[in-house]
Protein backbone atom coordinates (compact mmCIF):
# COMPACT_ATOMS: atom_id res chain seq x y z
CA UNK A 1 0.00 0.00 0.00
CA UNK A 2 0.94 3.65 -0.98
CA UNK A 3 2.61 5.92 1.68
CA UNK A 4 0.56 9.21 1.73
CA UNK A 5 2.33 11.98 2.59
CA UNK A 6 0.80 15.47 2.76
CA UNK A 7 2.85 18.40 1.71
CA UNK A 8 1.51 21.79 3.52
CA UNK A 9 2.64 25.06 4.50
CA UNK A 10 1.37 27.71 7.25
CA UNK A 11 0.94 30.33 4.86
CA UNK A 12 0.83 30.58 1.24
CA UNK A 13 3.51 31.80 -0.98
CA UNK A 14 6.15 29.09 0.32
CA UNK A 15 6.53 27.31 -2.82
CA UNK A 16 4.75 24.02 -1.09
CA UNK A 17 3.15 23.05 -4.81
CA UNK A 18 6.54 23.11 -6.35
CA UNK A 19 7.74 20.72 -3.73
CA UNK A 20 4.98 18.85 -4.16
CA UNK A 21 5.81 18.55 -8.28
CA UNK A 22 9.06 17.98 -7.74
CA UNK A 23 9.15 15.07 -5.59
CA UNK A 24 6.52 13.22 -7.85
CA UNK A 25 8.78 14.14 -10.37
CA UNK A 26 12.05 12.61 -8.66
CA UNK A 27 9.20 9.18 -8.24
CA UNK A 28 8.54 9.02 -11.60
CA UNK A 29 12.36 9.35 -12.72
CA UNK A 30 13.00 6.42 -10.03
CA UNK A 31 9.94 4.08 -11.77
CA UNK A 32 7.71 4.60 -8.62
CA UNK A 33 3.75 5.08 -9.67
CA UNK A 34 2.70 7.92 -7.14
CA UNK A 35 -0.57 9.96 -6.68
CA UNK A 36 -1.35 13.76 -6.26
CA UNK A 37 -4.51 14.71 -4.56
CA UNK A 38 -4.64 18.57 -4.72
CA UNK A 39 -6.41 19.82 -1.68
CA UNK A 40 -5.43 23.31 -2.79
CA UNK A 41 -8.84 25.60 -4.53
CA UNK A 42 -6.24 27.33 -6.98
CA UNK A 43 -5.52 23.84 -8.42
CA UNK A 44 -1.90 24.63 -9.15
CA UNK A 45 -0.46 20.92 -9.22
CA UNK A 46 -2.97 19.81 -11.10
CA UNK A 47 -2.60 22.51 -13.82
CA UNK A 48 1.10 22.03 -13.69
CA UNK A 49 0.70 18.07 -14.54
CA UNK A 50 -1.18 18.91 -17.35
CA UNK A 51 -4.66 18.39 -15.43
CA UNK A 52 -7.42 21.45 -15.68
CA UNK A 53 -8.62 21.73 -12.41
CA UNK A 54 -12.75 22.46 -13.33
CA UNK A 55 -16.09 21.48 -11.55
CA UNK A 56 -17.24 20.53 -15.61
CA UNK A 57 -15.86 17.18 -14.34
CA UNK A 58 -15.26 15.26 -11.07
CA UNK A 59 -12.51 16.41 -8.60
CA UNK A 60 -11.73 15.84 -5.26
CA UNK A 61 -14.43 17.67 -4.02
CA UNK A 62 -16.59 15.03 -5.22
CA UNK A 63 -14.64 12.80 -3.42
CA UNK A 64 -14.86 14.42 -0.27
CA UNK A 65 -18.72 15.60 -0.54
CA UNK A 66 -19.53 11.53 -1.53
CA UNK A 67 -16.96 10.06 0.45
CA UNK A 68 -17.69 7.15 -2.62
CA UNK A 69 -14.56 5.05 -3.83
CA UNK A 70 -15.98 4.74 -7.03
CA UNK A 71 -16.00 8.72 -7.27
CA UNK A 72 -12.57 8.70 -6.78
CA UNK A 73 -11.82 6.02 -9.05
CA UNK A 74 -13.68 8.15 -11.94
CA UNK A 75 -11.83 11.21 -10.52
CA UNK A 76 -8.49 9.60 -11.12
CA UNK A 77 -6.71 10.52 -14.44
CA UNK A 78 -3.33 9.94 -15.69
CA UNK A 79 -1.44 13.56 -15.41
CA UNK A 80 -0.07 14.83 -18.97
CA UNK A 81 3.61 14.28 -17.56
CA UNK A 82 2.59 10.43 -18.91
CA UNK A 83 3.18 6.81 -17.01
CA UNK A 84 3.87 7.03 -13.53
CA UNK A 85 2.14 10.18 -12.35
CA UNK A 86 -1.96 9.80 -11.60
CA UNK A 87 -4.18 13.24 -10.71
CA UNK A 88 -7.03 13.82 -8.22
CA UNK A 89 -7.66 17.00 -9.12
CA UNK A 90 -8.97 19.92 -7.41
CA UNK A 91 -11.71 22.23 -8.10
CA UNK A 92 -12.77 25.89 -7.50
CA UNK A 93 -15.44 24.63 -5.38
CA UNK A 94 -12.95 23.28 -2.47
CA UNK A 95 -13.28 27.23 -1.30
CA UNK A 96 -16.76 26.45 -0.43
CA UNK A 97 -16.51 22.75 1.05
CA UNK A 98 -14.24 24.29 3.37
CA UNK A 99 -17.54 24.14 6.06
CA UNK A 100 -18.41 20.93 4.91
CA UNK A 101 -15.33 19.58 6.63
CA UNK A 102 -15.78 21.00 9.98
CA UNK A 103 -16.55 17.33 11.97
CA UNK A 104 -14.13 14.04 12.11
CA UNK A 105 -17.03 12.09 9.98
CA UNK A 106 -16.46 14.02 7.17
CA UNK A 107 -12.66 14.53 7.26
CA UNK A 108 -12.75 10.95 6.92
CA UNK A 109 -14.52 10.59 3.50
CA UNK A 110 -11.45 11.74 1.49
CA UNK A 111 -9.79 8.68 3.44
CA UNK A 112 -12.52 5.67 2.96
CA UNK A 113 -12.68 6.99 -0.74
CA UNK A 114 -9.42 6.69 -1.52
CA UNK A 115 -7.81 3.94 0.75
CA UNK A 116 -9.14 0.81 -2.09
CA UNK A 117 -6.64 2.41 -5.16
CA UNK A 118 -3.39 2.82 -2.63
CA UNK A 119 -2.70 -0.36 -3.45
CA UNK A 120 -1.22 0.99 -7.06
CA UNK A 121 1.02 3.23 -5.94
CA UNK A 122 4.43 3.55 -4.38
CA UNK A 123 3.39 7.60 -2.80
CA UNK A 124 0.77 9.48 -2.52
CA UNK A 125 1.54 13.32 -2.33
CA UNK A 126 -1.04 15.52 -0.70
CA UNK A 127 -0.83 19.38 -1.72
CA UNK A 128 -2.84 20.58 1.16
CA UNK A 129 -4.61 24.01 0.98
CA UNK A 130 -2.66 26.95 1.63
CA UNK A 131 -4.07 26.94 5.30
CA UNK A 132 -4.66 24.98 8.16
CA UNK A 133 -8.50 24.85 7.90
CA UNK A 134 -10.65 22.09 7.51
CA UNK A 135 -9.73 20.74 3.67
CA UNK A 136 -5.67 20.76 5.23
CA UNK A 137 -6.92 18.72 8.08
CA UNK A 138 -8.94 16.10 5.84
CA UNK A 139 -5.93 15.84 4.37
CA UNK A 140 -4.07 15.15 7.08
CA UNK A 141 -6.56 12.17 8.53
CA UNK A 142 -5.50 10.46 5.40
CA UNK A 143 -1.74 11.02 5.77
CA UNK A 144 1.26 8.84 6.98
CA UNK A 145 3.41 11.80 7.42
CA UNK A 146 3.71 15.35 6.40
CA UNK A 147 6.16 17.16 5.61
CA UNK A 148 6.17 21.27 6.36
CA UNK A 149 7.83 23.58 3.55
CA UNK A 150 8.93 26.79 4.79
CA UNK A 151 11.60 29.58 3.73
CA UNK A 152 14.07 30.24 6.40
CA UNK A 153 12.83 33.53 8.02
CA UNK A 154 11.68 35.22 11.57
CA UNK A 155 7.63 33.85 10.16
CA UNK A 156 8.72 29.99 9.52
CA UNK A 157 9.11 29.25 13.63
CA UNK A 158 5.39 30.59 14.18
CA UNK A 159 4.27 29.17 11.59
CA UNK A 160 6.00 26.11 12.92
CA UNK A 161 4.52 26.20 16.31
CA UNK A 162 0.66 26.70 14.26
CA UNK A 163 1.29 23.45 12.50
CA UNK A 164 2.42 21.49 15.32
CA UNK A 165 -1.03 22.87 17.22
CA UNK A 166 -2.96 21.41 14.21
CA UNK A 167 -1.15 18.17 14.22
CA UNK A 168 -2.11 17.85 17.97
CA UNK A 169 -6.00 18.05 17.34
CA UNK A 170 -5.39 15.79 14.47
CA UNK A 171 -3.93 13.07 16.41
CA UNK A 172 -6.48 13.28 19.03
CA UNK A 173 -9.50 13.77 16.18
CA UNK A 174 -8.56 11.78 13.14
CA UNK A 175 -5.09 10.01 12.62
CA UNK A 176 -3.07 8.79 15.77
CA UNK A 177 -0.94 7.39 13.69
CA UNK A 178 0.16 10.89 11.80
CA UNK A 179 3.92 11.39 11.51
CA UNK A 180 6.10 14.34 11.32
CA UNK A 181 8.52 13.36 8.76
CA UNK A 182 9.99 16.73 8.36
CA UNK A 183 10.88 19.92 7.10
CA UNK A 184 11.59 21.09 3.34
CA UNK A 185 13.29 24.64 3.20
CA UNK A 186 12.49 26.25 -0.49
CA UNK A 187 13.62 29.47 -2.11
CA UNK A 188 17.20 29.24 0.18
CA UNK A 189 19.53 31.89 0.62
CA UNK A 190 22.90 30.72 -0.65
CA UNK A 191 24.62 32.34 2.54
CA UNK A 192 22.76 33.84 5.37
CA UNK A 193 23.40 33.97 9.37
CA UNK A 194 19.25 34.38 10.02
CA UNK A 195 18.86 31.22 7.88
CA UNK A 196 20.71 28.95 9.50
CA UNK A 197 19.54 30.55 12.83
CA UNK A 198 15.59 30.02 11.89
CA UNK A 199 16.84 26.05 10.83
CA UNK A 200 18.73 25.58 14.19
CA UNK A 201 15.49 26.95 16.05
CA UNK A 202 13.12 24.68 13.90
CA UNK A 203 14.98 21.48 14.60
CA UNK A 204 14.67 22.79 18.63
CA UNK A 205 11.40 22.95 17.87
CA UNK A 206 10.52 19.93 15.94
CA UNK A 207 13.36 17.42 16.81
CA UNK A 208 17.08 16.25 16.35
CA UNK A 209 17.25 17.14 12.17
CA UNK A 210 13.96 17.78 11.60
CA UNK A 211 15.37 19.80 8.79
CA UNK A 212 15.80 18.22 5.27
CA UNK A 213 18.94 18.25 3.12
CA UNK A 214 19.34 19.90 0.70
CA UNK A 215 17.70 23.27 0.75
CA UNK A 216 16.07 24.15 -2.35
CA UNK A 217 17.80 27.40 -4.36
CA UNK A 218 15.54 30.43 -5.44
CA UNK A 219 16.09 29.24 -9.68
CA UNK A 220 13.96 30.46 -12.86
CA UNK A 221 14.12 27.12 -14.27
CA UNK A 222 11.30 25.77 -11.70
CA UNK A 223 8.85 28.61 -12.87
CA UNK A 224 9.70 27.83 -16.02
CA UNK A 225 8.98 24.32 -15.21
CA UNK A 226 5.71 24.88 -14.24
CA UNK A 227 4.88 27.40 -16.98
CA UNK A 228 5.50 24.56 -19.43
CA UNK A 229 3.97 21.95 -17.73
CA UNK A 230 6.26 19.82 -17.52
CA UNK A 231 8.73 17.46 -14.51
CA UNK A 232 11.95 19.85 -13.82
CA UNK A 233 13.48 16.28 -14.80
CA UNK A 234 12.48 16.37 -18.12
CA UNK A 235 14.36 20.13 -18.90
CA UNK A 236 17.83 18.33 -19.53
CA UNK A 237 20.91 19.86 -18.36
CA UNK A 238 19.54 23.51 -17.50
CA UNK A 239 17.34 21.44 -14.77
CA UNK A 240 19.80 19.04 -13.46
CA UNK A 241 21.05 20.89 -10.25
CA UNK A 242 17.11 21.02 -9.00
CA UNK A 243 16.78 17.93 -10.07
CA UNK A 244 19.10 16.45 -8.49
CA UNK A 245 18.04 18.29 -5.46
CA UNK A 246 14.37 16.66 -5.66
CA UNK A 247 15.91 13.77 -6.08
CA UNK A 248 18.14 13.57 -3.05
CA UNK A 249 14.97 14.63 -1.10
CA UNK A 250 12.69 11.80 -2.36
CA UNK A 251 15.23 9.46 -1.31
CA UNK A 252 15.04 10.73 2.12
CA UNK A 253 11.29 10.05 1.53
CA UNK A 254 11.58 6.70 0.67
CA UNK A 255 14.64 5.84 3.33
CA UNK A 256 11.31 6.30 6.09
CA UNK A 257 10.35 2.35 4.75
CA UNK A 258 13.50 1.34 4.91
CA UNK A 259 14.31 2.66 9.06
Amino acid sequence: MATVTAVLNQKGGVGKTTVVLGLAAAAQRAGDQCLIIDLDPQGSASWSTGVEATDEYLSVGDVIRTGDPKVAEAATVTSGWGEGVDVLPASFNLIDREGDATDPESAMRLRRAVTPMLDRYRYVFIDCAPSLGPTTRTGLALADRLLLVVELSALSIRGAETVLRVVDEVWHDTNPNLDIGGVIVNRAPAVSIEAHRQEESLNRLMGSDAVWHPFIPQRTILNEAVGDRLPVHALGYRGKDIADIFDQLYERLAGFESA
